[in-house]
């Protein structure tokens, strides 16, 4: 079932949605050669907290930490760790934050230090795709109209959209109804209406986009071994357009 949230939910959204893109812009600055993942989970969880907010991530489902970092060929869902971070890899940070009983959820890729060219365009074109998407959250249109905007601009430019993991809907929990698939046809699924708040996040490979389970047992990772990329905000479906609740 989609909960439709009220004005006054969504602006509380919006409260927590800002303080999510505030401590995501301050982590992402941490981002450097030698710093370890961990390092990264252990700044935002202190970084939310002391904004009066909640880690959303942390316990959801088993999950022991409160920033995924996913790393190179890793998608999604990477468990923090002692990996030192080096030159040339590319980190994606997914966060999300309760703040006064809502959820809001964000996420992005970062290079560490000077990354390759076919690395860069990879996040420059995940990036995009997640801007032409969000375009689409209008009331009227449909998820499918939002997947598959992703897909063919993605697929032009010779990219895999991974098909076993989509966006949401959220709200008091992390993950509600709808589904929000980064593919599919025009004109199906559920349509948008005033009210409904969603998380649009396309995730991107250089190569295939099957996908398998990470060796930590939670993340998952390219089947390839192709570098992959993230990015994700939280969008509220409004009478005068999409209202990006995680905006930096």
């Amino acid at each position: 079932m989609i909960s439709i949230k009220t004005p006054e939910e969504i602006k509380i959204m919006a409260e927590g949605g800002k303080i999510l893109a505030a401590v995501l812009k301050e982590v992402e600055k941490m981002v450097k050669p030698g710093i370890t993942t961990l390092e990264l989970d252990r700044a935002a969880e202190a970084l939310i907290l002391s904004h009066g907010a909640k880690p959303a991530f942390k316990g959801y489902e088993g999950f022991p930490y409160s920033l995924c970092t996913s790393v190179n060929e890793n998608v999604v869902h990477g468990f923090p760790s002692n990996y030192i971070l080096k030159e040339g890899d590319i980190v994606g940070l997914d966060l999300g934050v309760l703040y006064k009983g809502y959820n809001t959820d964000m996420a992005s890729t970062v290079a560490v230090g000077k990354i390759s060219f076919e690395a860069k365009r990879l996040l420059d074109t995940t990036k995009k795709s997640l801007r032409l998407g969000i375009k689409k959250a209008k009331i009227g249109n449909t998820v499918g109209d939002i997947g598959n905007t992703i897909q063919r601009f993605v697929e032009g430019q010779k990219y895999g959209v991974v098909r076993d993991l989509c966006g949401h809907g959220i709200g008091k929990s992390v993950h509600e109804d709808p589904r929000i698939p980064n593919f599919g046809a025009r004109r199906t699924g559920e349509e948008l209406v005033s009210g409904m708040v969603i998380c649009i996040e396309p995730m991107l490979a250089i190569g295939d986009y099957n996908l398998k389970k990470a060796k930590d047992g939670y993340g998952f990772t390219t089947k390839d071994g192709s570098l992959a990329a993230h990015f994700e905000h939280t969008i509220a479906i409004t009478e005068k357009g999409p209202l990006v609740l995680t905006e930096k």
